[in-house]
């Protein structure tokens, strides 16, 4: 392990704790050479689950796709990454007690819809303005007045 302050190769372990469900460490530690701490999260890699894309494609799950889509989501907003790897850990584990090893991409984005609109309404909505790939703004408007719990006053006229 490097220190990613100075890239020394001799960091200390001054805390370890896991998760309460035994699915993650997490670790404080410390550089010898600049005396920085930082924090390490370790997980089980690979969970050998397939996802099945809407075009049929299969892919690898990835959690680094996931956390991608999620940074982009809640850009300039107040969730901590500690937030964000905690929604993914409750993907994950949603995902580990299906009874298949292949999961619809679909379902994936629709936990982490659930997750983020928990978790920050503005990062909810971003991501759902691509992954439900809105036509026009009078759909965003729906999502939006669905979202704050408001019937939708104007009617817009089809054209």
């Amino acid at each position: 392990m490097q220190c990613p302050y100075c890239g020394h190769g001799d960091v200390s372990v001054i805390d370890s704790r896991e998760s309460p469900d035994a699915a993650e460490t997490r670790r404080r530690r410390e550089c010898s050479k600049c005396g920085k701490r930082f924090t390490t999260r370790e997980h089980v890699v690979g969970l050998d689950i397939v996802v099945i894309k809407k075009n049929g494609n299969k892919e690898t799950f990835s959690r680094e796709k996931i956390m991608k889509g999620i940074n982009i989501a809640c850009g300039k907003r107040p969730v901590t990454t500690e937030q964000k790897e905690v929604l993914i850990d409750r993907i994950e584990e949603k995902i580990r007690n299906l009874e298949s090893t292949e999961v619809q991409s679909t379902f994936i984005g629709n936990l982490v819809i659930k997750e983020l609109k928990k978790l920050d309404k503005i990062a909810y909505i971003r991501f759902a303005s691509i992954y439900k790939e809105f036509k026009d703004l009078e759909e965003f408007e729906e999502e939006v007045h669905k979202l704050l719990e408001k019937p939708l006053t104007v009617q817009h006229e089809k054209r």
